[in-house]
């Protein structure tokens, strides 16, 4: 992957925020391994519970992953914020561990920062890629959630709380962020906003899970999520 009028291969970080995924982990680490588009892949497991924590000391010697570790439960925004501190790359990419967004998309998404065109991509489950029937009021309660940040940050997003967000690293730099829980999807698409970034959205495939195969964003996420598009769209401006 070159970088745009420079000649120079980019280098992407993957970043993969983990909490009680031990089920998943070992076929999505294969999955990301697995893609050429991969340099480095830096994992912060945030006190799991359910034996992820030894799976993944057993990764220890593989040059391309790094493995951080939380000694208390904290949330995907300070998990992100560690493994953001940590990534050495020129692109740095958000993934999660629970299968539910694929690793064969990294080229779609990576490519409008090759190409010079963008500073921020964002996937997005509603721009036409294949995607799990699942629930129809959490879709409607992600579509009004992009819709308010929308109209306090001023751009035109159509999945905001999507999990894939890949970043320009010197982009990202700029932005501290101060959400521990999953407050840190309204915070960085407000920040991005606020700094003119060139922000692109493409169409994402997408695997759901039930709660009952362990999903774990529910009713309250939704319900503070509020709080952090106002907060950071309206009254933190920093």
């Amino acid at each position: 992957m070159q970088a745009p009028d420079s000649g120079r291969a980019m280098t992407v970080s993957i970043v993969i925020p983990v909490y009680n995924e031990v089920t998943t982990l070992p076929v999505l680490l294969g999955m990301v391994l697995a893609r050429p588009e991969t340099t480095e892949i830096i994992l912060v497991d945030d006190a799991s519970t359910d034996g992820s924590g030894d799976y993944l000391r057993t990764l220890a010697g593989d040059p391309r992953i790094r493995v951080l570790f939380h000694a208390q439960n904290q949330g995907k925004g300070a998990a992100l914020r560690t493994g953001f501190a940590a990534a050495a790359c020129d692109i740095v990419l958000i993934q999660d561990a629970d299968l539910e967004y694929d690793p064969e998309d990294y080229p779609v998404l990576l490519q409008p920062i090759l190409a010079g065109k963008a500073d921020v991509v964002y996937g997005s489950r509603f721009l036409g890629g294949p995607h799990r029937v699942l629930y129809f009021w959490h879709s409607v309660a992600n579509r009004m959630l992009t819709l308010l940040s929308n109209m306090l940050n001023d751009i035109n997003l159509s999945d905001m709380e999507v999990c894939y967000k890949v970043f320009r690293r010197d982009v990202l730099q700029k932005i501290r962020i101060q959400s521990d829980r999953f407050g840190v999807e309204p915070e960085l698409t407000a920040k991005v906003a606020r700094l003119r970034a060139r922000i692109y959205e493409v169409p994402v495939s997408y695997y759901g899970r039930t709660y009952e195969e362990g999903k774990k964003i529910g009713w309250r996420d939704g319900l503070a999520a509020l709080w952090w598009i106002v907060r950071f769209g309206v009254f933190d401006r920093g």
